[in-house]
């Protein structure tokens, strides 16, 4: 399958990163992208640098000050104290209920809790650039399936589906996925499908979405009742305004077999049949492996070639993006199977 990687991923390798209050190292780290794209190779499968600018998308899929924040931050970092080259900023107070966010305050921390979700996406010096070509990766993608391929694959990082219009989180800046789905709007399909199989709820995805008929958005996912991001993916979330019906939540408790986790996408695949999309963009996060370090499915990697076998029954050109998955090793193995088992079906 034809993969566009991200030539400066690597460019986004922040040190570290808070989990359950401790400082750890990052789990989401430049390896995981490394052992997909020598998975990729070692089994024949073409990778390509992206040929498609995604900033006209990008102003579709978020705000214009997000953008601008986003693309400037570490420079703002800066020129605080050139010392911070060597310190990773973090949020520390955001704009819950009853508090405004419609004024940017001029504390650079502030303006970081502004467009943060949580303290889990730890900004580096090459965030922006990485994020950007990531999105480009993601258009390009799209692109190529809207002029006739069958398939394409996203293999990039940092991951997406946690960004909204105007904020990040749980290590994802733009939302690549939400690009891909605006990519082949752009281009002339007239509905399109998004199927999240992260462990993790795609919030921002979801939130980009809610109030469009245009965009279908399904996900599988961890209860949020006990897993990230807790706020957002409860199964009566069903779509809003002219997006009323077209958002379907599966959450599943943390633990569950594979065999429920394959009910719960034999239901998503209904919804996205009956929705008849023309293209379909699936999140391909990895981390419903059952070796993960941060989350509790149980697939196994076999699973993952049944889960491309059953994508490719849809009979739906479709973008694959990756999203998480933090076993890093296994990463490669796993990914790769779901391509090659949609390619195979």
């Amino acid at each position: 399958m034809l993969t566009f990687h991200n030539p400066l991923h690597a460019g986004h390798a922040p040190a570290h990163e808070f989990f359950r209050g401790e400082r750890v190292p990052c789990f989401e780290t430049p390896e995981r992208v490394f052992h997909v794209e020598q998975a990729l190779r070692e089994r024949g499968h073409a990778v390509a640098v992206p040929d498609t600018d995604s900033s006209a998308v990008l102003a579709q899929v978020h705000t214009p000050r997000y953008l601008a924040f986003l693309q400037t931050a570490w420079t703002q970092w800066l020129q605080i104290s050139p010392h911070n080259a060597q310190l990773q900023p973090f949020p520390s107070v955001w704009p819950v209920r009853t508090l405004r966010s419609d004024v940017e305050p001029a504390n650079f921390i502030a303006r970081l809790g502004l467009y943060s979700m949580d303290n889990g996406s730890p900004l580096a010096a090459g965030t922006w650039d990485a994020a950007k070509a990531g999105a480009d990766a993601a258009a390009s993608a799209a692109s190529k399936v809207s002029r006739g391929g069958r398939a394409a694959f996203c293999c990039t990082r940092p991951p997406g589906h946690h960004a909204g219009a105007d904020f990040m989180g749980g290590y994802c800046f733009l939302n690549n996925a939400a690009v891909a789905a605006q990519t082949l709007r752009n281009q002339g399909a007239h509905r399109v499908a998004v199927l999240d199989v992260d462990y993790h709820h795609g919030n921002g995805t979801q939130s980009i979405f809610y109030d469009r008929a245009d965009v279908l958005f399904v996900s599988i996912h961890g209860d949020p009742c006990t897993e990230y991001p807790f706020y957002l993916g409860h199964a009566d979330e069903t779509g809003e305004g002219d997006g009323a019906g077209f958002n379907l939540n599966l959450p599943l408790a943390a633990g569950s077999s594979a065999a429920a986790w394959f009910s719960a996408l034999a239901v998503a695949c209904q919804r996205i049949a009956e929705y008849r999309a023309d293209a379909l963009v699936v999140s391909l996060g990895l981390d419903a492996f059952e070796g993960d370090p941060i989350s509790r499915f149980a697939l196994t990697s076999a699973d993952f070639s049944r889960l491309g076998e059953r994508l490719c029954t849809l009979g739906l050109p479709t973008v694959f993006v990756l999203e998480g998955g933090y076993a890093a090793a296994e990463l490669g193995t796993n990914a790769v199977n779901v391509l090659e088992g949609f390619e195979q079906c």
